[in-house]
């Protein structure tokens, strides 16, 4: 095995100093393939309007109630996808 001097081991400047405290959990790291497939994102002029989950799920239902039964089933079987 071939010996790593010191200098090619280690790049980073000791002055580089990282605030860990102000660090975040990754949130889509336990996620299953069948949660990622639902992960829905927002534009922003949307996302200032609906700002939680709960929001936007209560204005999509309130859509759905409007929508004629016709065009709820096409979106059901796959006809409307893009």
């Amino acid at each position: 095995m071939k010996k790593i001097d010191s200098s090619e081991r280690d790049e980073m400047l000791p002055e580089y100093d990282f605030d860990y405290s102000k660090a975040h959990s990754n949130r889509f790291a336990g996620m299953t393939d069948e949660k990622i497939k639902r992960l829905i994102v927002l534009d922003p002029d949307i996302a200032q309007v609906f700002s939680t989950s709960e929001s936007v799920n209560r204005i999509l239902r309130a859509i759905i109630i409007a929508m004629p039964e016709s065009a709820i089933e096409k979106d059901i079987t796959g006809e409307n996808s893009s």
